[in-house]
C-alpha cells in the first residue's frame, strides 16, 4: 500500500527541501527535513529520507546519505522521487550505469518527468549511449516541442548517429520556427547556420553546402568561416578559378596561413616548377612584409634556385637577429642537398663576417653589427648539433657564450646539446644557469625543471617549480592540483630509473586521474552549449573526449605504469619486516644493536616527518572545509589517496597493467607498442589465444620490428604440447588454431633460421643484431660470445649509431641479455665512450655509480626505460 501523501504543512516544508537544495542552502534544508521526520507520523517518509540523504552527500557525508536514501527507497519503493534521489547519488559518485538504472526505474512510475528525462539524456549522452541518447531526446521533444533544446539535442543525437538526413530536417524544421530577419545579425542564428553546414559537409553534400553558406551569408557572424568553406567547397565541386579568387581573398586577410597556399596551388594547378613559383612571388610583392610565401618556396625548390632563395632567407632573419630561424628550416633536413647547401651559406657567412663584418667579402655595403655573427654562430650550433656533429655544435654555441654570456637562448641551446650528447646531468646545469639569467621566465623554469627530471634530480626539479606554484603548498601537489603532467610523466619516469617503484606509480595514476577529471568535466557542456548555441564547438568536443586517451601524456604514463607492474611481478618487492627478521638472524649482538639503533633513528625521522605531513594535510582540509562552508559548494567527497608503499606491493600487478592498457588497445591499436606491451602482459598471465592477437596486430603494424622479433620467438618457444598439459582448459582446436596462424609468419622455419634470417635481413642496424643476439643465446646459450660479438658491432656501415641505441646495448650486457659477461661489457663501454665521450652513460663507474646500477634493476623489456629521453 502507498504511504499516504503530506499534510499541506508538511508538503509546504517539503517543498522548501527542495528550493534549498536547488539554491545549495544544505544546513536550511536539513532543518526542514528534521521538522517533517520529528513528527512521529512522518518519521518513516521515504521522500523526506532521501531528500535527507542526497543534502547529506552534498555536505560530503557519504555514508550517512546513502543509508537514508536506501531507507527512503524501502519506505516507498514506489515513488520516483526516491528512485530519481538514488540516481542523483549514484551520479555523484560517478556510478553512471547504476545511476541510468535507477532514472529508468523513475521513468517507469513517472513516465513524463521532465525533469529524470533530461538528467537521463546528460548521462547517455555522457556514456555515448547514443540510442538510448536519441530516444529521450525524442520524449522531451514530444513534451516540450517549443523549447529549443527539445530540437537541437534530438537533432545532434541523429548527427552522432551518422544519420545526416533526418538531422537535417529537423535542424531546418528548427530553423523555419526561428523569427530572424533576413538583415539582422544573431549570434545564435549564426551558430545554428554555420552547425547545419558543418553536418552537410560530413554527408559530403558539397552543392548543397555551398548554396547554404550563400543564402545565409549576410545573416554569419563569422565571416572568415564563410570564405574557407567557399574555397574547400569549390575546390571539391572542381570550379578551381572561383576557389583560387577566394584562396587568394583569404590570403589578403591572412598571409601566414599555410593551408591557403595550399588551397590556392590546388585551385590553380601549375604545370611548371616555374608557374609555382611565380604564385609565391606575386603574393611577395603584395605582401612584402609575409613571411610565408618567402619561405614556403624553400620546400620545393631545388639547385642554384634554392640557393639564391635560401641565401635571401637567412640573410635577412641573421641580421634581424631572429631565434627560431633554425626551427622554421629544420623540415628541410630530410634533403642532404639542401642540407649542404645550408651548411656552405651560413658557415661562408661566419668566415666572411669575423674577418670583414660583411656577409660575403666580395661585396660592397653597409656592415653588419656584432649581432649578425652571434646569430650565426647560434644558427650554426643547432644546425651540427641536428646532423649529430655534438664537438662542432659546443665549439660554436661556447664562442657565442664567450661574445654575448647574457643571452638565455645561448645557455638553453648549450643544455640542448648536452642532453642529445647524452650528458643529462651536464644538460640540467646548464639550463640552471639559463634559468638563473631569467627567474621571472615561467617557461625557462619549466624548462630547467624537465631537464632536471631527466638527470633523476627530483629534489632540485621540484623546488624549481616551487617559485611559481601556490605558496602553503608543495610543489609536488600544486602540480597535481593544475594537472600539471608534463611534470607528472616525467616524474613518473625519473622514479622508474631509480627504482622507486611506489612514487612512479603514484604519478602515474595521478595521470589518469586528470584524464578521468577530463573526461567526466565534459558533463557541465551537455546542457549549457545546448543553451548558448554553441553547437560546432559541442560535437567537437565530444569527439575528442572520446579519444582522449590517445593523448602522449596518457601512453608515456601508462607505458612506465605497465612497465612497472610487469617488472613487480617478475621480482615481487620483500616484505621489509620479514627481510629485517632474516637479517637479524645472521647478526652478531653488536651488529644486532647497532642495526636496531639504526632502525629506530629511521623511525623516529619517518614518525616526525609523518607528523609534519599530518599536520599540513590537516591544515589544507581545515582550510577546504572553510571554504566549503562559506561557498556553501557541493562536494564529491575526498579521493582515495594514492599511497605508494601500497601501490608497489599490488596484489595483482598484471590486473592493474592491464587496467593502463585497455584504453591503449581501444585508441592507440595503431602504435605496434601498444601490442607489444599487451603480448608481455598476456605471457605471464598464460593467454594464450590473446598472446597470438597482440604478435598478430602487432606483426601487421611492421613486421620487421626488433621487439616484436624477440616476442615472436619467445612464444613460439614454449611447446605447444606443453601448453595442453599445462593447462587442462587449453583446447586441442586452440592448439591447432596457434600452431597454423605462427606457421603462417615463421614458413615452415625452425627459430634459428628465422633468427638467422632476421639477422641478415638488417646487417646495418643496432637495434635489430641487438634483438637477434639476444634470441640468439636465448635459444641456445653455448653462443654467447658470437652472440656478444653481433650485438656489440658498432662500425661504419651501422646506420642507427647514436647514444640512445648504444646505450640499449649496454644495458642488455649488463642485465644480463647474454649471461655474466663484465670483461665484454667493459670493453664495450670503453668503445662506446671513445665514440661518445661526453655521454654520461660511457663514462668510468665510480663506486656510488655501480652502486646505483646494482640498486636500479630496469623493467625486464629492456626497451626505453634509461635512455628514453636521451
Amino acid at each position: 500500500m502507498p504511504p499516504a501523501p503530506l499534510p499541506p504543512k508538511e508538503g509546504n516544508l517539503f517543498k522548501r527541501i527542495l528550493k534549498c537544495y536547488e539554491q545549495k542552502q544544505y544546513k536550511n534544508g536539513l532543518k526542514f527535513c528534521k521538522m517533517i521526520l520529528s513528527n512521529p507520523k512522518f518519521a518513516e517518509h521515504g521522500e523526506t529520507l532521501a531528500m535527507k540523504g542526497l543534502t547529506l552527500n552534498c555536505l560530503g557525508k557519504k555514508e550517512e546519505a546513502y543509508d537514508f536514501v536506501r531507507k527512503g527507497l524501502r519506505n516507498d519503493v514506489k515513488s520516483h522521487v526516491c528512485w530519481h534521489v538514488y540516481g542523483l547519488l549514484q551520479r555523484s559518485d560517478k556510478k553512471y550505469d547504476e545511476a541510468i538504472k535507477c532514472y529508468r526505474n523513475a521513468l517507469k512510475l513517472d513516465k513524463d518527468n521532465l525533469q529524470i528525462l533530461r538528467d537521463l539524456s546528460l548521462l547517455q549522452i555522457q556514456m555515448r549511449d547514443l540510442e538510448g541518447y536519441r530516444e529521450t531526446r525524442y520524449q522531451l521533444l514530444q513534451l516540450r516541442p517549443t523549447q529549443r533544446a527539445s530540437w537541437i539535442g534530438y537533432a545532434i543525437a541523429y548527427h552522432l548517429l551518422k544519420d545526416y538526413d533526418m538531422a537535417l530536417k529537423l535542424l531546418e524544421e528548427f530553423r523555419k520556427t526561428q523569427q530572424i530577419p533576413p538583415n539582422k545579425i544573431d549570434y545564435e542564428y549564426s551558430e545554428l547556420i554555420l552547425y547545419q553546414n558543418q553536418v552537410m559537409r560530413e554527408a559530403d553534400l558539397c552543392r548543397e553546402s555551398l548554396e547554404h553558406i550563400e543564402t545565409y551569408e549576410k545573416q554569419i557572424c563569422d565571416k572568415l568561416m564563410i570564405e574557407e568553406i567557399k574555397g574547400e567547397m569549390l575546390l571539391k565541386l572542381g570550379r578551381l578559378k572561383e576557389a583560387s579568387e577566394v584562396y587568394r581573398e583569404l590570403i589578403d586577410r591572412n598571409a601566414e596561413n599555410w593551408h591557403y597556399y595550399e588551397g590556392l596551388e590546388r585551385a590553380l594547378q601549375p604545370r611548371t616548377l616555374e608557374d609555382r613559383l611565380q604564385v609565391y612571388e606575386e603574393i611577395s610583392k603584395r605582401h612584402p612584409r609575409a613571411v610565408s610565401p618567402r619561405r614556403l618556396p624553400l620546400n620545393f625548390v631545388t639547385g642554384e634556385k634554392f640557393r639564391e632563395l635560401m641565401d635571401k632567407w637567412l640573410r635577412v632573419n641573421v641580421s634581424k637577429g631572429c631565434p627560431p630561424l633554425f626551427t622554421t628550416l629544420k623540415s628541410l633536413y630530410y634533403n642532404t642537398e639542401k642540407v649542404s647547401t645550408i651548411q656552405e651559406l651560413v658557415t661562408g657567412y661566419e668566415g666572411s663576417l669575423k674577418t670583414c663584418d660583411l656577409f660575403s667579402p666580395y661585396e660592397n655595403g653597409e656592415r653588419e653589427p656584432p649581432t649578425t655573427l652571434l646569430w650565426v654562430r647560434y644558427f650554426l650550433a643547432q644546425h651540427f648539433d641536428k646532423l649529430g656533429q655534438f664537438s662542432v655544435a659546443l665549439d660554436y654555441i661556447n664562442s657565442a657564450i664567450a661574445s654575448t654570456p647574457t643571452l638565455i637562448e645561448l645557455f638553453y641551446l648549450k643544455a640542448k646539446i648536452y642532453k642529445h650528447v647524452g650528458n643529462l646531468i651536464e644538460a640540467a646545469r646548464w639550463m640552471d644557469e639559463a634559468q638563473s639569467l631569467d627567474t621571472a621566465d615561467r617557461f625557462i623554469n619549466s624548462k630547467c625543471a624537465q631537464y632536471m627530471l631527466r638527470a633523476n634530480m627530483v629534489k632540485e626539479a621540484e623546488e624549481m617549480c616551487s617559485k611559481f606554484t601556490r605558496e602553503g603548498t608543495s610543489a609536488m601537489e600544486n602540480l597535481n592540483e593544475m594537472q600539471g603532467m608534463w611534470f607528472q610523466t616525467e616524474c613518473a619516469l625519473a622514479f622508474q630509473r631509480l627504482g622507486k617503484y611506489g612514487e612512479a606509480l603514484k604519478k602515474c595514476h595521478e595521470v589518469e586521474r586528470h584524464f578521468f577529471e577530463i573526461t567526466d568535466d565534459q558533463f557541465d557542456f551537455h546542457t549549457y552549449c545546448m543553451r548558448k548555441m554553441t553547437l560546432r564547438a559541442y560535437v567537437n568536443l565530444l569527439r575528442l573526449e572520446d579519444v582522449l586517451r590517445k593523448h602522449a601524456f596518457y601512453f608515456k604514463a601508462a607505458r612506465a605504469a605497465i612497465e612497472i607492474y610487469l617488472k613487480l611481478h617478475d621480482s615481487p618487492l620483500a616484505n621489509e619486516s620479514k627481510e629485517q627478521e632474516v637479517n637479524s638472524e645472521n647478526l652478531s649482538a653488536k651488529e644486532l644493536k647497532k642495526m636496531l639503533s639504526k632502525q629506530r633513528r629511521a623511525q623516529k625521522k619517518a614518525k616526525l616527518e609523518e607528523e609534519r605531513k599530518h599536520a599540513e594535510r590537516e591544515r589544507q582540509q581545515k582550510n577546504q572545509k572553510k571554504k566549503r562552508d562559506e561557498e556553501e559548494e557541493e562536494t564529491s567527497g575526498p579521493k582515495e589517496e594514492l599511497v605508494p608503499e601500497k601501490l608497489e606491493r599490488a596484489d595483482n600487478p598484471l590486473e592493474e597493467a592491464i587496467k593502463f592498457l585497455i584504453p591503449l588497445t581501444n585508441l592507440v591499436a595503431d602504435n605496434i607498442d601498444t601490442h607489444l606491451l599487451a603480448f608481455e602482459i598476456y605471457f605471464r598471465k598464460g593467454k594464450f589465444l590473446l598472446m597470438l592477437q597482440s604478435v598478430k596486430r602487432a606483426f601487421a603494424i611492421d613486421s620487421n620490428n626488433p621487439w616484436l622479433h624477440e616476442c615472436l620467438i619467445r612464444f613460439s618457444n614454449v611447446p605447444l604440447a606443453s601448453l595442453v598439459s599445462d593447462h587442462s582448459n587449453l583446447s586441442e582446436v586452440v592448439n591447432k588454431v596457434l600452431t597454423q596462424e605462427m606457421q603462417k609468419i615463421f614458413i615452415s622455419r625452425d627459430l634459428e633460421s628465422f633468427n638467422e634470417e632476421f639477422l641478415k635481413r638488417n646487417p646495418t642496424s643496432i637495434q635489430h643484431q641487438l634483438s637477434g643476439a639476444k634470441m640468439m643465446y636465448f635459444l641456445d646459450s653455448s653462443r654467447q660470445e658470437k652472440a656478444i660479438a653481433i650485438a656489440t658491432r658498432a662500425d661504419e656501415t651501422m646506420r642507427d649509431k647514436n647514444v640512445k641505441t648504444l646505450t640499449k646495448v649496454l644495458e642488455s650486457l649488463r642485465d644480463g641479455g647474454f649471461g655474466t659477461c663484465h670483461a665484454q661489457t667493459n670493453e664495450y663501454r670503453l668503445a662506446c665512450h671513445k665514440l661518445f665521450p661526453l655521454a654520461s652513460a660511457f663514462m668510468p663507474l665510480t663506486k656510488e655509480d655501480d652502486g646505483r646500477f646494482a640498486s636500479v634493476n630496469h623493467t625486464a623489456l629492456n626497451h626505453e626505460v634509461l635512455s628514453n629521453e636521451i
